[in-house]
């Protein structure tokens, strides 16, 4: 059975696209939309993956098929918003920086070293993150972050997130609308764990600098 010949099928919108993209090219159809994602960010993963699970529950392609195509989707976009970022690199951004008013250089070189130390991080839970999700590449590529790096934690975040809907809507059939009021909560908890992270390792190093300090006055 073609998903949409599913009377809960959506007919219009980017919804009606992307399942026209499926039903087409099946699992790569799922996969082109995810990717697109990265470079227009009101495309709505969050309706775009349950509609892969719906989709691989009919048949149209296999559960492992749905999984494989969209984080393999999320993978390629990210990559090429990293490929931007690494071509335009730092030195371009700095002089345009400079360019602008009430912005400072300094403030883009603290978010450089902020992003150095933490980017690792911010690529695997950005990609739970919308718009940031998205956004995140560009500065991995203009800091030239290692590609194997870069490609590692995107593919697990991308997965991580890719599988929760994709699933949902496959055990869900017919009722895959219903996941989508439940994005924006796993989506604040995601936001929340990463809060909760960044504030423990400054904790962390407000204690070290505070205990080397006061070894130095000691001595």
């Amino acid at each position: 059975m073609s998903v949409a010949d599913s009377q809960s099928a959506p007919t219009d919108g980017l919804a009606g696209w992307a399942l026209e993209l499926m039903d087409r090219l099946g699992g790569v159809g799922a996969g082109i939309a995810i990717a697109l994602e990265n470079f227009f960010p009101p495309l709505p993963s969050e309706v775009i993956l349950p509609l892969a699970g719906f989709a691989a529950s009919l048949g149209s392609f296999t559960l492992f098929g749905a999984l494989f195509w969209t984080t393999l989707g999320s993978v390629l976009g990210a990559l090429g918003l990293y490929s931007i970022g690494r071509w335009v690199g730092e030195d371009r951004i700095r002089a345009v920086v400079r360019k602008l008013p009430l912005v400072d250089v300094e403030d883009l070189d603290r978010s450089t070293a902020w992003f150095q130390r933490h980017g690792r991080k911010a690529v695997f839970f950005g990609r739970m993150v919308p718009v940031f999700r998205s956004l995140i590449s560009i500065p991995a590529g203009v800091t030239r972050m290692p590609i194997r790096q870069f490609l590692a934690f995107t593919t697990a975040g991308s997965l991580i997130w890719n599988s929760i809907f994709v699933l949902a809507g496959y055990q869900l059939g017919e009722n895959w609308s219903a996941v989508e009021p439940y994005a924006s909560a796993l989506q604040y908890v995601v936001i929340a764990v990463v809060v909760a992270v960044l504030g423990y390792g400054i904790v962390r190093r407000i204690r070290s600098r505070s205990k080397d300090t006061a070894s130095d006055n000691r001595s």
